[in-house]
């Protein structure tokens, strides 16, 4: 019962199952749907700095990842081991991680190698 509000109330004011707010709150479901989140915001009156936080935390809780279908081989492989790993690591890790992540825009894009082509060796006339 945060801000004065209880499920019910809350459910009735957004036009959701208190059931659906309730596995929201523990973890159950996945992150909110952008129409939940908006008619929540609507619901209890957010100012705009705690609606845009609301938004950033709805986005933040989303559990999958989509890849381009044209990704490097490396990152398949780097989301392998960090699935294998994720729920081991220290909190100094993450750090470590999310700090690399963000120096990501401070390099030029990797651009695709393209295979070089050997220059073609002239035959030469044999004498006869």
């Amino acid at each position: 019962m945060r801000r004065g509000v209880r499920q019910a109330e809350l459910a009735e004011l957004t036009g959701y199952e208190q059931s659906y707010i309730s596995a929201l709150e523990v973890g159950l479901k996945g992150p909110p749907t952008e129409e939940f989140v908006e008619k929540l915001i609507e619901a209890l009156a957010l100012p705009p700095d705690q609606a845009s936080e609301a938004r950033a935390v709805a986005d933040a809780s989303e559990r999958k990842l989509v890849l381009d279908k044209d990704c490097p081989p490396d990152l398949y492989w780097m989301l392998k081991d960090m699935r294998e790993h994720l729920r081991h690591l220290h909190p100094r890790h993450i750090k470590m991680i999310r700090d690399v992540l963000e120096m990501a825009g401070e390099f030029p894009a990797r651009q695709p190698e393209v295979p070089r082509r050997l220059p073609r060796r002239r035959q030469e006339e044999a004498p006869m």
